[in-house]
């Protein structure tokens, strides 16, 4: 008989094991506890899978893999928060046809708010380059740092605005057609200063026929010293140019000139062509033949050379050249407005013939930047208008018939538009 116990044979015997349970392959010492080996369980086979239609196990769907009857079943899915009813017809949904869904509005908001960003960015960096170009196209070519003996600034900005009588760039058909004649030489034909203050814009017209002083002046070109001499204002600038001019205005009114703005007969024709014409309205007809203007009564838009003929014509005026200044003191005041009015700068294809055509056109000192021609401009608009007080509009001289000025109302008038004050002189 055998001494284990039932159901157990000698191939069941345990092995020796050491104190730790692990083998040893020594003889098992004497007196040593023996742990009986508990029989191993036969293993139940896994029965083949049922074969239905498709091919699987009919006990689970397509696509699952089937693991056996002793497999450990998969987790459950996490289950997330109640969802709502899919409405195939709501702000997102397809329609039930299939079709791709829309994209959310939030994201349509963003494109457009892109879009808005990058036009700003390029109409930003358009003008910027824009004004840089323009800055550089103009013609500096008067340099007030050699005018001599220049008074003390004053408060708030003085402009010298000049229309010469240069015809630079004109054939002999556009001299014919402007009526402008071939005199040599250069002259001037309107003179005004304006000043731009806190206190309102005021825009002065010096007669050309000015009886003034001359200062004493070292020449540019020649270098020689121009004596001082009683004169026709428009001598000085037929002696030696703009800084002659702009020295003899500082000597006759005591104002310091901050800019030089000068622009020739071809060069106003052009610029006005350009901005499409300018719009006047006259109480009585104009007709003068030596400028060439003959005009109706009414509002009628004036192109470039009949503006210039309204603008030299002076023999029909009771004041004569007086009048003629007043005249031209409200076509440049209309000028300006239409150059400035919205029809003309968001309208590329007038803003930029404009543009070029008083680049090309216009003379100014070397400090000049675009934004102080912006700012001549833009004061024209508003500008008190007036005359230099006269006392004798037909003072006889040695140089013949001049304009005397009024000594006391003029220095007055000098000393509010220094100290930038309310102008009170002329009204």
């Amino acid at each position: 008989m055998s001494d284990w116990p039932d159901g157990w044979t000698d191939d069941d015997q345990p092995r020796d094991r050491d104190r730790y349970g692990r083998g040893s392959g020594s003889a098992r010492p004497e007196g040593a506890r023996v742990m009986p080996q508990v029989p191993r369980q036969p293993q139940p086979q896994p029965r083949a899978p049922r074969r239905g239609r498709s091919g699987y196990d009919s006990g689970y769907n397509e696509g699952q893999v089937y693991r056996g009857a002793g497999a450990r079943r998969a987790a459950p899915p996490p289950q997330g928060p109640p969802q709502p009813p899919h409405d195939p017809y709501g702000p997102y949904g397809d329609g039930g046809h299939g079709a791709a869904p829309r994209r959310p509005r939030r994201s349509l908001r963003r494109r457009i708010g892109l879009t808005a960003l990058g036009l700003v960015v390029v109409l930003l960096v358009t003008s910027i380059a824009t004004y840089f170009w323009a800055d550089g196209q103009l013609r500096r070519e008067v340099d007030l740092a050699s005018v001599e003996d220049r008074p003390e600034p004053g408060r708030g900005t003085n402009y010298l605005i000049v229309g010469s009588d240069s015809r630079e760039g004109l054939t002999e058909e556009e001299q014919q057609e402007l009526r402008t004649g071939s005199t040599e030489g250069k002259r001037t034909d309107t003179i005004m200063l304006l000043h731009v203050g806190e206190n309102g814009n005021t825009m002065v017209s010096l007669p050309r026929d000015s009886w003034v002083t001359i200062p004493e002046f070292t020449g540019s070109v020649s270098g020689d010293r121009i004596p001082a001499q009683q004169q026709k204002l428009n001598a000085a600038y037929s002696i030696e140019g703009a800084e002659l001019l702009v020295r003899t205005v500082e000597y006759n009114t005591g104002l310091r000139i901050d800019h030089y703005a000068e622009i020739g007969f071809g060069g106003f024709a052009s610029v006005v062509d350009a901005l499409g014409g300018v719009e006047m309205c006259f109480d009585e007809p104009v007709q003068d033949r030596n400028s060439g203007a003959d005009f109706e009564a009414g509002c009628q838009r004036l192109n470039g050379a009949e503006s210039l003929a309204f603008n030299r014509q002076r023999y029909q005026e009771a004041e004569g050249d007086l009048g003629r200044t007043q005249n031209q003191q409200e076509f440049l005041g209309t000028l300006a407005d239409q150059a400035a009015s919205p029809s003309t700068l968001l309208n590329p294809f007038r803003l930029v013939p404009t543009m070029n055509a008083s680049l090309d056109a216009l003379i100014v000192d070397e400090d000049m930047s675009l934004w102080d021609l912006r700012a001549m401009f833009w004061a024209m608009r508003g500008a008190e208008r007036m005359n230099m007080p006269v006392a004798d509009p037909g003072y006889q001289t040695p140089a013949g018939s001049a304009v005397l000025w009024d000594e006391a109302q003029y220095e007055q008038l000098m000393t509010q538009l220094r100290n930038d004050e309310e102008v009170t002189v002329g009204r």
